[in-house]
């Protein structure tokens, strides 16, 4: 799978990923200040999956209809990488099938799939 790491996921999930042999780009390690304007929108033109903490992700896609391939919303009481890619490694191992072209919250305790209207740009 293509996963874009927003920078606040941090470097360490895209390492993670990366060697779970995903195909891999790191905001952190590659284009560090972005705005999420910039993010949401390279991720649908270079067919990424978003991994993100930040909920401003939410209003682009619901309020603002910006398309997307699929973002997976970290929503963890424990921000601390190893519990990000524990949940990361969740989701995966059972709904990887799913994921894409998903707008999916994820907690510690559970997993929820979120209806988005596909618009097209």
């Amino acid at each position: 799978m293509r996963f874009l790491v927003d920078e606040c996921a941090g470097p360490i999930v895209a390492k993670w990923l990366n060697e779970q042999a995903h195909d891999v780009f790191s905001v952190y390690d590659s284009a560090r200040g972005i705005d999420d304007d910039t993010v949401v929108e390279k991720a649908h033109a270079e067919n990424w999956i978003l991994v993100t903490n930040d909920k401003d992700f939410g209003d682009k896609v619901f309020r603002e209809r910006k398309p997307h391939h699929g973002i997976i919303l970290l929503r963890l009481d424990d921000q601390r990488a190893k519990i990000k890619i524990k949940v990361l490694g969740q989701l995966l191992k059972n709904y990887s099938g799913r994921s894409p072209d998903q707008f999916v919250v994820v907690t510690e305790k559970k997993c929820a799939f979120c209806k988005t209207i596909k618009t097209r740009r």
